[in-house]
């Protein structure tokens, strides 16, 4: 894929999160036309030679300020991507969170990693990644141009293995094969309740654009189910990746059809079983952190529970 052109691009203040800048890349065209990322950055008042590029998930986009809020106190610049067709950086006409293959999104990780460099030198960089941008995270670590440039990956619930029920488990190799064929075929989809239990307008704390992040989700369509099947396979085949890594979930997943206590503590979305198997096989240099009470994206859990994540978070990067 042909990189953005970063010096055809300039920073200009984020119309989605106060006090950001942010900049579009520009890539080729895809199946769906013209493609762009954005690129949204807040440097540390307090510089420490460190930066930070974090990658969001699948049904999501950056707007945790007070993730960089973290970052910022600890010496980090914070940069985040939306990746193509998600939150900042979907144009009209384009199939909403969706993609062919997760090589697609190289491109933009490249790009973003030479932006940083540029402006930060040869700062320590972590990149974070958080449920699909969990999985893009570690299979750019293992596959990606830029991946020597990284220093260390945070991965904040990776989406390791499909969370689905025994049936459609056993035909997901078929499921993945007709993506190929099929590739606007909708199915499954989330359950509105973990939207309702992190938006302020329902049962949750946060607030966000409804538009770019829906309460109930984006339906996944068979080309992306596809493309996410054969990344995990990549993935649970195990890797190399020299860099020190940090896993952390919540103790437990959680969830069901109805309301319950669970969708405030738990991991709601993904099985967190998957995450403690296949994480020991990205590298040798795995730390595995289980988060009492955590939700599943655990930068949204309540504030001692994210106050504890961020302690061990900071803790781990001290020490490496």
């Amino acid at each position: 894929m042909t990189a953005a052109r970063p010096s055809t691009a300039t920073w200009t203040p984020d119309p989605a999160l106060p006090g950001f800048m942010a900049m579009t890349l520009a890539f080729p065209a895809d199946y769906d036309g013209p493609v762009t990322a954005t690129l949204v950055r807040r440097p540390t008042p307090t510089p420490a030679g460190r930066a930070v590029l974090y990658i969001h998930g699948f049904s999501d986009y950056f707007f945790q300020a007070h993730l960089a809020d973290a970052y910022n106190a600890h010496g980090f610049s914070f940069y985040a991507l939306d990746l193509r067709k998600h939150g900042r950086s979907l144009r009209a006409g384009q199939r909403p969170n969706f993609c062919k293959d997760l090589h697609e999104y190289f491109a933009e990780v490249d790009a973003a990693i030479d932006i940083i460099r540029a402006a930060e030198g040869t700062a320590w960089l972590l990149l974070n990644g958080h449920s699909a941008g969990g999985l893009l995270a570690a299979l750019y670590a293992a596959e990606g141009a830029r991946r020597g440039q990284i220093d260390a990956i945070f991965l904040n619930s990776p989406f390791f293995a499909l969370n689905v029920d025994p049936l459609t488990r056993a035909i997901s190799p078929l499921l993945a094969a007709l993506g190929r064929w099929r590739p606007d075929q909708r199915i499954g989809g989330l359950s509105p309740l973990y939207g309702e239990s992190i938006h302020r307008s329902a049962r949750g704390e946060w607030d966000f654009d409804v538009r770019m992040k829906p309460i109930n989700g984006i339906q996944p369509r068979l080309g992306w189910v596809s493309a996410i099947y054969r990344a995990q396979r990549r993935i649970q085949a195990g890797l190399h990746i020299p860099q020190p890594i940090l896993l952390m979930h919540s103790a437990r997943s959680g969830g069901g059809k109805v309301w319950n206590a669970s969708f405030t503590n738990s991991d709601c979305v993904l099985d967190v079983g998957h995450m403690r198997r296949f994480g020991p096989g990205l590298g040798d240099r795995v730390t595995l952190i289980r988060v009492e009470g955590g939700m599943h994206d655990l930068m949204l859990s309540a504030a001692p529970v994210r106050a504890q994540v961020f302690r061990d978070l900071f803790a781990w990067a001290e020490a490496i």
